[in-house]
């Protein structure tokens, strides 16, 4: 696939932020004269949505990690019953 040039990128995501300010338009009942508001606040959607880092995607062929083995309880060492001979 041909990577897009930023003519295309800014264009494209024109077409993202106007059809969100379109919904916001009718959601609010398609009041005449807020068409700037209903843009400013669809950038601001859109430009931060952008600006989240997208979580890591897993392969597809790579294999399932080995899951870890239980962990197991400490037991504490046994004292010695020895006596050592000091003088």
């Amino acid at each position: 696939m041909k990577p897009k040039t930023p003519e295309q990128t800014t264009e494209s995501l024109r077409k993202i932020i106007e059809a969100r300010a379109y919904e916001l338009w009718e959601r609010d009942g398609r009041p005449n004269g807020r068409h700037a508001a209903h843009w400013l606040q669809a950038e601001a959607e859109i430009l931060n949505l952008a600006s989240v880092p997208k979580p890591a995607r897993k392969k597809a062929n790579a294999a399932p990690k080995a899951k870890a083995a239980p962990k197991t309880k400490a037991v504490p060492k046994a004292k010695s019953t020895v006596k050592s001979k000091r003088k």
